[in-house]
């Protein structure tokens, strides 16, 4: 029976970084300006006064420090608050390859592959910069693979439910290797108008090489034991932009075509799913919470992952056991679970165990147990 290994992974990082303070400046002087020239209406009460925002809030809130960024000047420019990407021509390699490409050639290196090894690119992540053709085509061209690739979102669980697809690929011998990459592109359908959520998104790519057991050498990746995928349909969190907004022009450039959620409710409800799928998992392959040496979670809210974690431990974890990259990325959508494997994984010994866990819109719960080779 064929089995399925993670054999390598990469990190693309955009070098611009955004901390909280740069953040919070560029948000209260949008504040006091809009203040200031709806100042006769506020005073009237047709329309409430903005708030501002503070560094010590954002960090008290979510742990996130820092974001890296695709662009910081556009985003903190108070009177624009959007990342300046400009449209490229279709003879170009779009900014989602471009990512795709760099942390994919580090998942192949750090495999010991080249494109001629692999047979398919899965590019999973919350948006694609356009419907068609698939950007997974794009990057399989750009790396010069001979197989197939597509595209698929799940919102912020994209890249776990991406590995699944993968280990069914290569489990069914549809291919002997797949990369799952994940660009996410998050600062462009973040509300940074938005003081309950301008702080939450950052950009990265992650990719995932997933193989054969056969083709990997003894003591080099990670098995993978089992995948879970669960989902339960909320409005919860949400994004309204596609296509069809231009069928109804009331529409256009309202906030729900951007990121919007009812933090207080997905962190009631999510949080104790999570746990449950996590040791629903875990006992269905017969193992046990004191079975794991980490978790790998997604990173959206470090009091989130304390809370899932103590669940799942029945106590409270060491950052070792459940490590943390939020503070460096903020919330990075599907490639923050990733991100934290990437970098901390070195350190684990042969037969250690780890789960790999994301959840987010949808809702969306993408479980991946791995052992270490």
């Amino acid at each position: 029976m064929i089995k399925a290994v993670i054999s390598g992974t990469g990190l693309y990082t955009p070098p611009a970084t955004i901390s909280n303070e740069e953040l919070v400046v560029a948000f209260n002087t949008f504040v006091e300006r809009h203040n200031a020239s709806n100042a006769e209406a506020i005073e009237r009460g047709e329309l409430e006064a903005l708030q501002p925002s503070a560094a010590d809030f954002i960090e008290k809130a979510s742990g996130i420090k820092r974001r890296h960024v695709i662009d910081r000047e556009g985003i903190l420019d108070p009177e624009r608050m959007a990342p300046h990407i400009p449209e490229r021509s279709n003879d170009e390699p779009s900014v989602q390859c471009e990512m795709a490409v760099t942390a994919c050639q580090q998942a192949m290196e750090s495999a010991g592959r080249t494109a001629e090894d692999v047979d398919a690119v899965i590019v999973a992540c919350s948006n694609m910069q356009r419907p068609y053709p698939a950007v997974a085509v794009e990057v399989q061209q750009a790396l010069g693979i001979d197989g197939f690739g597509y595209d698929m979102n799940v919102a912020c669980s994209s890249a776990t439910f991406g590995l699944q697809a993968a280990v069914n690929a290569v489990e069914n011998g549809t291919a002997r290797a797949v990369l799952v990459v994940s660009p996410e592109i998050c600062s462009g359908h973040l509300n940074f108008r938005d003081r309950d959520s301008h702080f939450i998104f950052g950009d990265a790519c992650t990719a995932i090489l997933v193989e054969r057991d056969s083709d990997v050498d003894a003591g080099k990746g990670f098995d993978i034991l089992g995948t879970r995928l669960k989902t339960k349909f909320s409005n919860n969190i949400r994004n309204n932009f596609g296509f069809l907004n231009r069928a109804d022009e009331s529409g256009i450039g309202k906030p729900d075509k951007l990121f919007v959620q009812q933090g207080r409710k997905v962190f009631k409800e999510v949080s104790p799913m999570v746990a449950e799928t996590i040791l629903s998992h875990l006992e269905s392959l017969s193992l046990t919470p004191d079975d794991l040496r980490r978790l790998w979670l997604h990173q959206a809210n470090l009091n989130m992952n304390q809370l899932i974690a103590r669940r799942v431990l029945g106590r409270d974890a060491t950052t070792e056991e459940a490590p943390v990259i939020l503070d460096e990325y903020a919330n990075t959508s599907s490639a923050g679970s990733i991100i934290a494997f990437h970098q901390h994984q070195d350190d684990l010994a042969s037969g250690d165990l780890g789960i790999i866990c994301s959840f987010g819109a949808g809702y969306s719960i993408g479980s991946v147990v791995v052992r270490r080779r």
